[in-house]
């Protein structure tokens, strides 16, 4: 049987006009998830993923490696088992982000908002500077909330993404009478108006 580094080592990626694709990987993995800056496949048949960095993002793997080393004694980040030059392998975590949360209509109570805040004040304790904290690195699992995704957490610019997701959990989310499920499209929307920082307004005033 390959060890982890083997699989990772055994994924090959193309680059294509915009951007990457992958050639080829093993039969022991399967791939689940594309995002900004790589690959993640799932070791078959057990609770662990391979992050295979692009080949223009493989100094990622050692930052955010040395990161989760970091985050290692707080167990609302995901567990790391090892990482390479391009790679890392990490926990499988089996649950819905709250983009998808929102999608389903699952409620997000205050309790989860407690729990990432608790983990952002563990991460600052360390040294950290939690960044890029957003609706698809949060997810809601049968045992509580886990946080992924943490190679911005040594950004040294200050990040309010996550102080104006839970303005706006307080402000329409929290109340009765808001909607608690919307189409992904709209989400979308949300998302790029708020690149736009349409509520910079609501940030000085809150």
């Amino acid at each position: 049987m390959k060890t982890d580094s083997e699989l990772a080592f055994a994924i090959h990626l193309t680059e294509i006009q915009d951007g990457y694709t992958v050639s080829s990987y093993p039969d022991e993995l399967e791939w689940i998830g594309t995002g900004r800056s790589a690959f993640v496949f799932r070791i078959v048949g057990t609770d662990r993923v391979i992050k295979k960095f692009f080949p223009s993002h493989r100094h990622l793997a050692a930052i955010e490696g040395s990161i989760y080393e970091q985050l290692s004694p707080f167990t609302t980040y995901a567990k790391q088992y090892e990482y390479g030059a391009d790679y890392l392998v990490i926990e499988y975590i089996e649950g819905q982000t709250l983009f998808e949360c929102l999608i389903s209509g699952t409620l997000i109570t205050d309790d989860v908002i407690q729990t990432v805040d608790q983990a952002l004040a563990e991460a600052r304790s360390v040294g950290l500077n939690p960044s890029d904290i957003h609706l698809r690195n949060i997810l809601l699992t049968p045992t509580g909330t886990r946080i992924i995704d943490v190679a911005r957490f040594r950004q040294t610019d200050p990040c309010t993404q996550w102080d104006d997701l839970k303005r706006a959990y307080q402000y329409f989310y929290a109340k009765p009478f808001f909607p608690k499920r919307f189409s992904e499209s709209f989400l979308n929307t949300i998302a790029d108006v708020y690149k736009g920082r349409l509520f910079e307004s609501m940030r000085k005033t809150g």
